[in-house]
Parts: structure tokens; C-alpha cells; sequence
């Protein structure tokens, strides 16, 4: 049992650093949907899911590459310095180019200039501390890491309130500050703010660079490059999945509309916020834990039961946003425009689900070094994800988006499961994981489409599923319990 004391203790701080940056969300969100109109704010949507792309292909699977060969390998220190050297010539390649043809990268994703710029060096930046960032991971310093993801979210935070709020109220004729203040400029503001935060951020992590030889193992290259490119190829497929439908509602629709629909559409995904938050925070403890308990006895058993209580845990929450979704819109989004889109919000919570049901299932192709399965099963996802949002969005806007979403996710979902299974079993109890997936799915479908806001029904189907989960799981809560008294 301290095994998965250990994996829930690593996987609350992570969380937190998860959950502090999410939860400065709420208030990013509403400050963005009152100081833009709809129209910018789904120009600053459609910005950072093109950064998203960028951030997959200049971490190019190196992350993952790091934690297996820090792992396998017995020289650690040799594994640091090859994937901190990559990533920062790489880095260099990337940045040099992107700054000369910057132009010809603002005409092509029809984005503004200054945009472009400081996109750029926001992406640089953040890759610059991929490593830094792994390495605390791998080492099992959960704290450090949480202290300087929440100084980075707290920092942008200060700084969009000042940007927006403060510095046109402070700035007056012939001081300081108005120099540095511009009408119109709230985008801008919000990239200037990434771009600061990003920097500090790099600042904190940078002395890693000087503590290593500037010497780059070719072999040991090749071979995290061979283990991590396949996972580059999933890391754009997920991209494509998680973030392509915005880029697509900007040019599929007319443009009288595209600008605002992206914008409603991305304020109400905001509220699978918990859902992604959980799964975020779960995977950033559950990658190192997977790897370094794979020569454990009875590892798959322990893998089965950790999937058993994601799905215990993600039914919950999923749930109880879905019933009280119409609470969190009024303390997220308050401008009630936006609120037309609230009908998609339980498809992409259950799409999110799937997503981090998903990253249990794709244990079992990483652990036997058959991570172009992993990239295969992802392109899947993004051949679905293309494919409807092409034939649905001209039709249904974003809830084809919403559709195409939850159908890539539920389909990588089962694809891997059913191969898992073959190549490297695992016995995952499914009866018990399809019994409470498949009762909070329908309970969320009666809360949200027949009761909807209706709280003294969505409360009593809440009680009734923890009561369920109670009565399948006494047996281990009383053995815990009793340990505990022991």
C-alpha cells in the first residue's frame, strides 16, 4: 500500500502545480471575455493552439526519451547533459529561422506581425526548460517543480491584471507608465505577459546548463532520438486533436462568423477545466511511477488496480461538473454571450476522460519500447479528429467540433486498449471500470439534458454513485482504514 501512498503523495504536489496554473484560469478566462470582445478573443485562441504545435515539435519526444534512458541507463549524468544539449541547439536551429522569415510566418497563418514575434520567443523559451523541468521529474522533486510552475502562472497572472486593469487607469500625461501604454494593445499585453513570465522562468532553470560537460553522446542520441521521434509524431496528433478544431472553426466558417464562434466555443471548453486538470496532474506523477516500477513484481497488477481508481476518481469529477456546469459558467464566463456553447461542455469532459483513460491503457507500448504503436494509435485519433471536423463544422460550427473531439479520444480509447491486451496484458478489471464509467456517462445525460440546474436531482445522483462506489470498494477502504489504525 505505501507504493500507492508514494504514487498519490508525488501525484498531489504535481497536482498542485497543475491545479494552482488551472485555477488561475478562472480567473484569465473571465478577465479575457470581459476586456475582448468575441472576435479577439478567438484570435488569441487560434495563436496559442498554433504555439501548441510548435511546443510538441520543439520538445520532439526528448521528455519522454529522458525519463526511460535516465531510468535504463547507468551513467544519469550522461543522459542530462545529450538531451540538454539537443534541446538547446535545436532551439537555437528553431529560433534563428523563425525570427529571419517571421513575415512570411505571419502571412501564412495570418496572424499580426508583433504577434509572431513574441510568439516566437515565448516558444523558445519554454523549450529551453523541457530538461530542467524533466529533470526534477526524474529525480523525484516534486516540490521544486510545483514552486516554480506556480511562480511562472502567478507572475503572468500579476501581470495581465496589470496590463489590462491597471496600467490604463494609471497611466496619465507625462509619466512613466505612459510610455508603455497603448490603446488597442490588450493581445499584445497578454503576449507580453507570457513572454516575461517565460523568461523568469528560464532564469530559475538555467544554472542546470553550466552544470553539465557540453558534450553530446552521438550514440546515445541516435538511440533517444529513435525512442522519442515516434512520440513526437503522437505529440501532433494529440495537438491536432486538442487544439486543430479551433484552427479549423477560423477558416471552415464564414469569416463574418469564424472569430466569434472560436471565441464562444474556447470560453465554454474552458469548463473541462477539472476534467484536464485531474488528467494533467495524474500523468505528470504517473509517467516517472510506470517506468520505474516496470521490473517490480506484480507490476501489471498495480498498473490494473492505479486504472481502476483514475476511473473511480474521473467518473466523480465528471459528474459533478456536469451537474453543477451552470454554476462555474457564471464564475468563469460572465459575459452571458458567450454561454450559447454551454450545450458541447459534457462531450468535452467525457472526451478528456477518455484521454486520460487513454494514457493508462498506453502504458503497456512505452514499457516494451514500441512507442510507434503509440504514434500510430495518435494519428488514428487525428485522421478521426480531421476527418469530422471537415464534415461536421460547415453543418453544426463547434458542436461538430465537440462530436469530432470526443470520437478521436473514445476511438484511441479502445484501439489501444484491445491491442494492449494482446501484446502486453494487463488484467484490468473491467467490469468494474465499465460499471462506473457507464453509470456516471448516464447520469450526466439525465443531470444536464433532462435536469438540467435542477440541483436537488444532480445532488441526488451524486450521492447515489458515491454510494456505489462505497459499496463496490468497502472491502479495500475498511483495509486501509484498519491498516491505518494499526
Amino acid at each position: 500500500m505505501s507504493l500507492y501512498k508514494n504514487l498519490f503523495k508525488q501525484t498531489a504536489i504535481y497536482g498542485l502545480a497543475t491545479v494552482f496554473p488551472r485555477m488561475i484560469s478562472f480567473f484569465l478566462v473571465p478577465l479575457y471575455t470581459e476586456m475582448l470582445p468575441k472576435e479577439e478573443y478567438g484570435k488569441v485562441t487560434v495563436i496559442f493552439s498554433y504555439m501548441i504545435f510548435f511546443n510538441v515539435i520543439l520538445a520532439y519526444g526528448m521528455e519522454t526519451a529522458f525519463f526511460r534512458f535516465y531510468n535504463k541507463e547507468s551513467d544519469k549524468q550522461n543522459v542530462v547533459q545529450t538531451a540538454m544539449v539537443s534541446i538547446f541547439f535545436s532551439t537555437i536551429l528553431f529560433l534563428i529561422p523563425a525570427l529571419l522569415f517571421r513575415q512570411t510566418l505571419a502571412d501564412y497563418s495570418e496572424i499580426d506581425l508583433q504577434y509572431v514575434n513574441y510568439t516566437i520567443w515565448i516558444l523558445a523559451l519554454d523549450a529551453l526548460v523541457v530538461i530542467p523541468f524533466s529533470k526534477l521529474r526524474a529525480n523525484q522533486r516534486p516540490m521544486r517543480y510545483a514552486l516554480i510552475k506556480m511562480g511562472n502562472v502567478t507572475v503572468n497572472l500579476l501581470l495581465n491584471l496589470f496590463f489590462l486593469i491597471g496600467l490604463p487607469k494609471l497611466a496619465q500625461p507625462g509619466n512613466f507608465l505612459s510610455t508603455i501604454y497603448f490603446e488597442d494593445f490588450q493581445i499584445g499585453y497578454i503576449f507580453l505577459s507570457n513572454i516575461i513570465s517565460s523568461f523568469l522562468t528560464f532564469v530559475v532553470l538555467c544554472p542546470d546548463y553550466f552544470k553539465v560537460k557540453w558534450k553530446l553522446d552521438f550514440a546515445l542520441w541516435k538511440r533517444m532520438m529513435r525512442y522519442g521521434l515516434p512520440i513526437l509524431v503522437a505529440g501532433i496528433a494529440f495537438a491536432i486533436n486538442e487544439q486543430f478544431d479551433k484552427i479549423l472553426l477560423g477558416k471552415l466558417l464564414p469569416d463574418s462568423i469564424a472569430d466569434s464562434e472560436v471565441g464562444i466555443y474556447s470560453a465554454c471548453y474552458k469548463l473541462g477545466l477539472f476534467m484536464v486538470l485531474f488528467r494533467t496532474a495524474y500523468t505528470l506523477g504517473i509517467e516517472p511511477f510506470f517506468f520505474s516500477h516496470a521490473d517490480k513484481e506484480n507490476a501489471t497488477q498495480t498498473y490494473a488496480t492505479v486504472t481502476k481508481y483514475f476511473v473511480i476518481f474521473g467518473s466523480f469529477i465528471m459528474l459533478g461538473v456536469i451537474v453543477f456546469a451552470d454554476l462555474f459558467k457564471m464564475l468563469m464566463i460572465r459575459d452571458s454571450s458567450y454561454w450559447e456553447a454551454m450545450k458541447v461542455v459534457p462531450l468535452i469532459i467525457l472526451a478528456n476522460f477518455f484521454l486520460g483513460i487513454y494514457t493508462n491503457l498506453s502504458v503497456w507500448y512505452k514499457l516494451i519500447d514500441k512507442t510507434h504503436i503509440g504514434a500510430i494509435i495518435s494519428i488514428i485519433g487525428a485522421a478521426v479528429t480531421l476527418a469530422l471536423n471537415f464534415i461536421l463544422i460547415p453543418k453544426y460550427s463547434y458542436t461538430g467540433s465537440a462530436i469530432a473531439t470526443i470520437a478521436a479520444y473514445g476511438s484511441m480509447m479502445l484501439i489501444s486498449y484491445f491491442m494492449g491486451q494482446k501484446a502486453f496484458p494487463i488484467p484490468y478489471d473491467m467490469k468494474k471500470i465499465g460499471g462506473y464509467l457507464g453509470l456516471s456517462i448516464a447520469f450526466s445525460v439525465v443531470s444536464f439534458y433532462y435536469f438540467r440546474e435542477n440541483y436537488f436531482v444532480g445532488v441526488a445522483l451524486l450521492l447515489v454513485f458515491l454510494y456505489f462506489i462505497y459499496h463496490n470498494e468497502k472491502d479495500t477502504l475498511l483495509r486501509i482504514l484498519n491498516r491505518k489504525k494499526n
